[in-house]
């Protein structure tokens, strides 16, 4: 077994700012189990449409994948991500516009888009490795998936001082943000 060469700067660099980014989409992915609780008070949801409405972004988000995926092998990691951010961002700023249950669950199948970022940055990052390091780097990557921890400990918080729009502005301006800077 020969040693295998250490990571060099730009692969740091990109690991590190798509975990960061895949973070963020996973944050954004589920911002509903926290504003979705407001939301189904202000409808009168039954718990069926509550689910619905709470489960609409995660279908989103895994059917979407297979499409990202290849558009990833045909334009780039980087391209399709930032894409999916900013489609993202606007997807849940718009959330705030909804005004009946359709049109929430519309925007839940936009806000969805943000879980098909897995597919993306996992062949986006393991370009950059070279097999011996593969495996840290999309493990490094996986654990993006801490973004859901992040929606359940902050977006509360937030929902309680200032309402749930405000949990959706912020989480679409950092996902906006961080697809502008991708």
């Amino acid at each position: 077994m020969t040693k295998s060469e250490p990571l060099n700067g730009t692969q740091i660099w990109t690991l590190g700012l798509s975990t960061f980014s895949f973070t963020i989409c996973f944050a954004v992915w589920t911002i509903f189990s926290i504003i979705g609780i407001q939301i189904k008070k202000d409808l009168g949801l039954t718990e069926t449409q509550f689910g619905l409405l709470v489960g609409t972004p995660i279908l989103t988000g895994s059917l979407i994948r297979l499409a990202l995926g290849i558009w990833t092998d045909q334009f780039g990691g980087r391209i399709v991500l930032s894409l999916v951010m900013v489609s993202a961002a606007i997807a849940t700023f718009l959330l705030t516009f909804a005004y009946d249950y359709p049109t929430y669950l519309l925007a839940a199948l936009g806000v969805g888009i943000a879980g098909g970022s897995f597919s993306v940055g996992i062949a986006y990052v393991s370009r950059f490795f070279d097999k011996d390091h593969q495996g840290l780097a999309l493990g490094v990557f996986g654990a993006g998936n801490v973004g859901a921890a992040v929606t359940k400990f902050l977006a509360p918080t937030i929902m309680v001082a200032y309402g749930w729009h405000t949990v959706a502005y912020v989480w679409a301006a950092g996902i906006g943000i961080a697809g502008a800077l991708f």
